[in-house]
């Protein structure tokens, strides 16, 4: 995961919804694999999501808050600025493969999603956790431990989690690109559904 800045980018697009009344937001807190790394960005799942949120009838903008390279500990320092700017009802945080990539200590992995979702519960903000897996590479007990932090946070702050973000992809090399980690376009549909999967029932219909 490259540090590329992507930035933040607004995928709604405006005549989709009522001009009297604007509509809620969620805000996606990620790094690389959010932010349609190495595929444009109309290709990335947090488009399609978009595109998907306003033909199921729901009133929501998607902003697009990710940025390459992101860490845990990265996020947290732009958080309290996102919801200030953005005031989202949702925040999807997708964060923790570059700290994992980056053999951080799961204690600071942890600590900072915690202040996260914290800062998010403090301002009456949802949030949907996305778990993220490392290459087989890392070994089957540091996966292990990995996938049980992010369980773990689910529990204790009683926020919903998406337990593999790339499931369905993450083990099919033609779904990845050259670097065998950023998904290709054709994986990006596959993710949105997953990602979907736990935002449908935070979702309230207009």
């Amino acid at each position: 995961m490259l540090p590329l800045l992507v930035g933040v980018v607004l995928v709604f697009n405006h005549t989709a919804f009522s001009a009297s009344k604007t509509p809620s937001a969620i805000l996606v807190l990620g790094d690389s694999l959010s932010g349609a790394y190495g595929i444009s960005t109309e290709q990335g799942w947090v488009s399609l999501l978009q595109q998907h949120i306003m033909d199921q009838g729901y009133a929501y903008r998607v902003i697009n808050a990710s940025v390459s390279g992101d860490t845990t500990r990265t996020g947290l320092s732009r958080i309290d600025a996102a919801l200030q700017q953005h005031q989202p009802d949702i925040v999807i945080l997708a964060l923790g493969g570059n700290d994992g990539l980056r053999g951080l200590a799961f204690s600071e992995i942890e600590n900072s999603l915690s202040n996260i979702i914290q800062q998010c519960q403090q301002s009456d903000v949802q949030v949907l956790l996305a778990g993220v897996r490392l290459p087989p590479n890392y070994g089957p007990v540091y996966n292990q431990k990995f996938a049980a932090l992010f369980e773990s946070l689910s529990k204790r702050y009683q926020v919903p989690l998406v337990p593999r973000m790339l499931d369905q992809v993450a083990d099919y090399r033609e779904l990845l690109q050259a670097d065998g980690i950023h998904p290709t376009a054709d994986a990006q549909p596959k993710i949105m559904k997953n990602i979907w999967a736990g935002l449908e029932p935070m979702l309230i219909k207009p």
